[in-house]
């Protein structure tokens, strides 16, 4: 038993101890860095649903998020977002500016049964947001228009489900020659 006390006497702990915290810390600063880069400057988010038909899939896409442009106000008509949802706050939508504040802008009250418009002008603060998918999109033509605030951000790249493509043209095709998938679509 003496031998084991000695060479467990003989271990240098403080040395061990001070890479840990000195390890520790790193990990801690890189994901403190990762979270503000994540909330205030770029990142990554996954658009599923039908609103957006067919601009994005309806299975879902991986889109990059530019979290900037939101606070400097640079986010004008065409420009496709993501915004905090007005009925459920705890839901983030992805909806396509239509209009900014002063804006006029006319939409199909039931695009689905009738052909009757309704002519609306952005108040001040707000924008007018609408799906691309119109028959299946809840936005500002049921909610009206959005406090520009709960834009969280501009998405400016589309990664389309390059492994589920590469999968399924392998199924299809037997071998990778045949697979042509596109990876970035930068113009949403």
């Amino acid at each position: 038993m003496t031998s084991f006390l000695r060479r467990l006497a003989g271990i240098p702990w403080r040395k061990i101890a001070g890479e840990a915290r000195s390890r520790a810390f790193f990990v801690a600063q890189a994901f403190c860095a990762v979270h503000v880069v994540n909330a205030h400057v770029c990142s990554i988010a996954l658009v599923r649903g039908s609103s957006m038909l067919p601009a994005m899939n309806l299975a879902g896409d991986v889109v990059v998020v530019d979290r900037v442009s939101a606070r400097f106000g640079r986010v004008g008509p065409g420009d496709v977002v993501l915004l905090i949802s007005p009925q459920n706050p705890r839901k983030t939508v992805t909806k396509r500016v239509l209009g900014m504040e002063g804006d006029t802008v006319t939409y199909l009250v039931n695009p689905g049964n009738s052909e009757s418009s309704k002519t609306v002008v952005v108040p001040e603060g707000h924008v007018w947001v609408q799906g691309d998918n119109i028959y299946a999109s809840r936005d500002s033509r049921e909610f009206g228009p959005v406090p520009y605030g709960l834009i969280t951000g501009k998405i400016f790249c589309r990664v389309i489900s390059f492994l589920i493509n590469f999968v399924y043209s392998l199924i299809l095709l037997g071998t990778p020659e045949g697979c042509s998938v596109t990876i970035l679509c930068c113009k949403i």
